[in-house]
């Protein structure tokens, strides 16, 4: 399974086979489709698979012909199959009985010591979540990404327990992995699905500009990276490049992994969701506990009950079997409404810098000193000479801009050069390129400010400033008929001098399918962290790299959740969201609070973070959670006025919504979000006392601008025979304006615990037309 067939590779097909004008024709004109069945019937995978085999048959012709076409048969989870076929023949099996849907195969994308510290999870402190978890000892997280590097030492299975008795997956082999060799007590499942990608791809996927592995062995590194960091094992005296020197470790560094790559070295990372559903249907077979997915799409987002969000469906079914799926909120901010991965059974993470920076001094010849930001572990450049590049007409700052800069050796040859990014991505990388080429010594990037840092190659002196140092160290450029400047190695620093911040490219709230399902979930960190990587990635050094995005935030929740799952084995995954949501932090360990990088700079609020950065220790014991199951996303499904019918498929169950249809304001979400308030409104929530038996909380409300909040009963009494309580919230304007989105909480406290969620409301008055 998962290994590449001919069938797969379009470009290759008329040339290998030549088995007559028949099969040429439909090869030449069929790609993947996905047949989606809806839930499994029953748990004979041989009847199951030999089912798609013959539904697919009654419309090619014949078995033999099913077997060439099949891709993939999904029949653990949920049940469908994966098949070439024309569109023809996918109209014709859409017709079938018992067919859901059938949708094309679609292309998903990837959206990286100091970083456990900052959450409270030193291994140094007997008292924290780590240690009373056995540092996630027992939980097995599954990581759909771009596969492993298994020779890392953060994979080494030392001082770990044996394989989990629940694990019933397998190790495969095969191009530079061997199962005997690679897997080990850390690493105990490793599989590969790449039939999917291929069949879309229609192209060589190992090239010289992309090596790959038709294997688990991970050639872009970004999976390694993941894996290390939600569950990677202590390895001492690590560094990039001297840079945050430490020990780094995975959150839960004794839970085991299972490794499922479907991502491939192609444009920077894509994945298939044929290939994506087959790993979500084999993950839940094998017996997974976490799901971690730092994989995104595109915006406009497909719907919930829409296959092509393979993403979506496979985790409705995962979670359906107490399976905590994490997912990355993606790398489209800081514009709103960009976040993904937004169903409200998804634990969606936008990600945050933490309390560690890399100052770069920058020495003027003027004597003036100005703190830049870098990576870079050099030596002092000393004085060279300082270079703006100005170009002739009526703009003159053009040649200057760092994504279109504008030098030559004559020009440039032996001196630092300034210039001024007009939109932060690949502004470093598009310029470093350009003056290394034309001999330049250096580079200094004016742009607007964030945390992130990408590091110029091979050692090139390079540092970001704001545009606000840009200027000043411009102004003396003009103001001196030899500017010279020195550039000096950047400094680690780490502690309450430096303030965490959601990240720039972290994408916003509010959902734009679903506006009162909250997403993002929860922040963590996912900016400049350092782990494991392939050897193959660039840059790098001795196998680990330092990479930012929601990405590299997604493992840092997986490995806690694993953490929160070993303290608590029974917890729901909507329970271990709840926890982590009502816990997380809105202020700085040092009381501040947390900012949201953007233009400008702003005070973050929940469609940034939002219930705040992820609390491990506060999370492993909340006081009260807000439960959900299966029930509970079936009245989603129907508050959003899906299809009875696929929703029945999707449950496997018969499904009839109400006559009345069910308010997505009673979601038992941790969170409240209203859209549309108009005079008032009243919803409810369900809350379940995990700690105390006998507990009395009392309600606290901050309640948004221009609204007043009530709830009833206002004090909530636990006892042994008394587990959960139903409460009401009502929320009122006044204000008969249309208004942004304001934002307060609504917490419940016994004086121990702090249990918020986060509250925002919107007010919106329909105006007749003119």
């Amino acid at each position: 399974m998962g290994k590449p067939r001919p069938v797969c590779a379009l470009v290759c097909l008329l040339f290998l086979w030549g088995q007559g004008k028949l099969m040429t024709k439909v090869e030449a004109t069929s790609s993947v489709h996905i047949v989606y069945l809806g839930g499994k019937q029953h748990d004979d995978h041989i009847l199951t698979t030999n089912s798609h085999h013959d539904m697919l048959a009654s419309v090619v012709g014949s078995k033999d012909m099913a077997t060439e076409l099949m891709v993939y048969s999904y029949k653990h989870g949920f049940s469908g199959f994966a098949a070439k076929l024309t569109e023809s023949q996918a109209q014709k099996v859409s017709e079938l009985p018992g067919v859901i849907r059938v949708i094309p195969n679609s292309l998903h994308r990837l959206q990286t010591t100091r970083s456990w510290d900052f959450l409270g999870l030193s291994s140094h402190s007997p008292v924290n979540t780590l240690h009373k978890s056995n540092m996630g000892d027992g939980v097995i997280i599954g990581v759909l990404d771009t596969g492993i590097w298994p020779e890392s030492k953060a994979f080494s299975d030392k001082g770990l327990g044996p394989i989990p008795s629940h694990w019933k997956g397998v190790c495969e082999s095969g191009t530079g992995f061997e199962a005997k060799n690679h897997c080990n007590r850390k690493i105990i499942g490793a599989r590969w699905f790449v039939d999917g990608f291929l069949a879309e791809y229609g192209q060589p996927l190992n090239t010289s500009e992309n090596r790959e592995f038709f294997s688990p062995r991970d050639a872009n590194g970004h999976g390694t990276h993941t894996a290390s960091t939600a569950a990677g094992n202590f390895v001492d005296n690590v560094s990039y490049r001297g840079l945050g020197l430490g020990t780094i470790r995975g959150g839960a560094p004794r839970a085991q992994l299972a490794i499922y790559k479907v991502c491939w070295n192609v444009l920077g990372g894509q994945c298939a969701s044929a290939d994506i559903l087959k790993a979500f249907d084999e993950a839940i077979h094998d017996g997974v506990d976490v799901l971690s997915l730092s994989i995104g799409s595109s915006i406009p987002l497909f719907s919930d009950i829409d296959e092509r969000d393979s993403i979506a469906t496979g985790s409705f079914h995962a979670v359906a079997k107490g399976i905590t799926v994490v997912c990355g909120a993606s790398n489209d901010g800081p514009s709103a409404q960009t976040v993904q991965n937004t169903a409200p059974w998804i634990l969606t993470v936008a990600a945050s810098s933490m309390d560690r920076a890399f100052p770069t001094p920058i020495t003027l010849g003027n004597n003036k000193t100005f703190r830049g930001k870098g990576l870079y572990s050099g030596n002092d450049t000393g004085f060279r000479s300082l270079f703006y590049p100005v170009a002739k007409g009526l703009d003159p700052n053009s040649a200057g801009v760092c994504q279109s800069l504008l030098v030559d050796a004559s020009t440039v040859a032996g001196k630092v050069v300034l210039c001024f990014a007009s939109m932060t991505p690949g502004a470093v990388r598009s310029a470093e390129e350009v003056v290394k080429e034309a001999g330049g010594a250096g580079l200094i990037v004016a742009k607007n400010p964030s945390e992130a840092l990408y590091p110029c190659t091979d050692g090139f002196p390079c540092t970001e400033v704001d545009y606000e140092i840009g200027t000043q160290i411009l102004f003396y450029i003009r103001s001196t008929r030899s500017p010279v400047v020195k550039l000096s190695p950047s400094k680690t620093i780490v502690g309450k001098p430096v303030l965490a911040k959601v990240a720039q490219f972290s994408s916003r709230g509010p959902n734009s399918i679903a506006p009162a399902i909250l997403k993002p979930d929860i922040a963590a960190p996912g900016v400049n962290i350092l782990a494991a990587t392939s050897p193959l990635r660039r840059p790098q050094e001795g196998g680990y790299t330092m990479l930012s995005g929601t990405s590299m935030a997604t493992p840092h929740v997986s490995g806690i959740v694993a953490l929160l799952k070993a303290v608590h084995p029974d917890w729901s995954p909507a329970a271990i969201k709840s926890s982590i949501v009502t816990t997380a932090w809105r202020n700085n360990p040092s009381g501040f609070p947390i900012f949201a990088e953007g233009s400008p700079q702003k005070l973050a609020d929940t469609f940034d973070y939002g219930g705040g950065i992820v609390n491990p220790n506060g999370a492993a014991y909340p006081g009260l959670v807000y439960d959900m199951g299966t029930e509970d996303y079936i009245n989603y499904l129907c508050a959003m006025n899906y299809n009875n019918t696929a929703i029945s498929r999707l449950t496997g169950n018969l499904t009839v919504c109400p006559i009345e249809e069910p308010s997505i304001l009673n979601i038992n979400l941790p969170s409240i979000t209203i859209p549309n308030l108009r005079n008032s409104i009243t919803l409810t929530r369900t809350v379940t006392n995990v700690g105390a038996s006998n507990s009395i909380y009392r309600v606290m409300i901050e309640p948004p601008f221009g609204t007043s909040v009530s709830v009833k009963p206002n004090v909530l009494v636990f006892n042994h025979k008394t587990k959960k309580i139903t409460f009401t919230v009502t929320v009122t304007t006044a204000h008969q304006v249309n208004t942004e989105y304001s934002f307060g909480s609504l917490t419940w406290t016994d004086g121990v615990h702090i249990v918020r969620s986060p509250l925002s409301v919107r007010t919106e008055f329909l105006q007749p037309y003119i």
